[in-house]
């Protein structure tokens, strides 16, 4: 399979802090991964090193074959790749349809799959209040809004950070049924999130970090079948 993301070696530092320690990630097409490990272990620091928000101090990120690392986040998102940070990030001051419209775009091969009509359907709850402003809605609605905006720009691979983090279990379990939905549509997807039962039903391969270095690598079933990695890595 193509790899739409290969990072190698990367070691990425905040000051004097050695966060990650010569990390090897790849994200092939079509395949949904679980990136897992306690707080602070380097997970989120790894999703922003590919996407350019912060530049490893040596490594590579290629992303369709194309060199990356160090380039700015717009370039690497217009290469296909689509980010939901943790915090989410909409715009406030501007509306539902706004957030919305103002992302769509056709995909790296011309792909339209995702339209607006398309999001409101998968999303009833925004449909709802396509009038109201982003700091009106709730957290989890904010939540699917990030994650619309996001498929409006039809991307290879959709990344959430923290993915129903925070949000009641109703709304959390609408996030999962659009995580599902996603990979049922080819969209490859890198998911963070503490719930590895959720996250572990939909993936084809997990990684997972302690210290800014992988220490687990493999399907859902190799996972569930070493129970003591989720109590040594997890606290599970």
């Amino acid at each position: 399979m193509q790899n739409l993301i290969e990072a190698k070696n990367i070691h990425t530092y905040y000051g004097a802090s050695h966060i990650l320690r010569g990390i090897n990630f790849s994200v092939a097409r079509g395949e949904t991964i679980g990136l897992m490990g306690r707080n602070g272990m380097g997970k989120s620091t790894l999703l922003k090193s590919i996407m350019g928000l912060v530049k490893p101090r040596s490594g590579t990120v290629d992303i369709i074959g194309k060199p990356m690392a160090g380039r700015a986040p717009y370039e690497i998102s217009q290469l296909g790749i689509a980010y939901v940070p943790e915090g989410r990030g909409i715009f406030g001051n501007l509306s539902v349809v706004e957030n919305l419209k103002m992302a769509a775009r056709a995909g790296t091969r011309g792909q339209r799959d995702w339209t607006y009509e398309r999001v409101l359907e998968t999303f009833p709850r925004l449909k709802e209040r396509l009038g109201h402003g982003g700091q009106q809605l709730s957290g989890g609605e904010q939540q699917m809004l990030t994650i619309g905006r996001a498929l409006m720009t039809n991307p290879d691979v959709l990344i959430l950070d923290e993915a129903t983090e925070g949000l009641a279990p109703l709304i959390a379990r609408e996030i999962w049924r659009i995580c599902q939905l996603v990979r049922e549509t080819g969209i490859s997807s890198v998911i963070v999130d503490k719930n590895w039962k959720h996250v572990t039903r939909i993936t084809d391969r997990n990684v997972i970090l302690v210290k800014g270095e992988v220490v687990f690598e493999g399907s859902s079933a190799e996972l569930h079948a070493r129970p003591e990695l989720l109590t040594q890595y997890l606290g599970v």
